[in-house]
């Protein structure tokens, strides 16, 4: 199972920890509201709003490092617009590690 990680935000950042700080409090503004949204939406059955709010997410997901979280939520994206919903619990779970992650960053 994939756990976030910061290899990609430290490759970027080439050691610059500023830069690497500075990305991770963008990412601990914006996730939280891009979920609640999310989540609102999703609740709503407003699934084509939800899949605007999981592309949004989707670019979290890559930078923490889930390469199969991305491929998830990029096909749970693409459910959602035809009001499909399988996917939920396995993208919630994605969504709920990133989470806590971020509550220790």
């Amino acid at each position: 199972m994939e756990t976030p990680n910061l290899s990609y935000i430290k490759e970027l950042s080439g050691g610059d920890i500023a830069f690497e700080e500075s990305l991770i409090n963008i990412l601990k503004k914006e996730f939280p509201e891009e979920y609640q949204l999310f989540t609102k939406n999703f609740d709503s059955k407003n699934y084509t709003e939800a899949s605007v709010n999981v592309h949004k997410i989707k670019h979290k997901i890559s930078i923490l490092g889930f390469k199969k979280g991305l491929e998830l939520a990029s096909k749970f994206e693409k459910d959602l617009k035809k009001g499909d919903v399988k996917l939920y619990d396995n993208f919630i779970n994605i969504l709920n590690k990133i989470h806590v992650y971020l509550l220790d960053k």
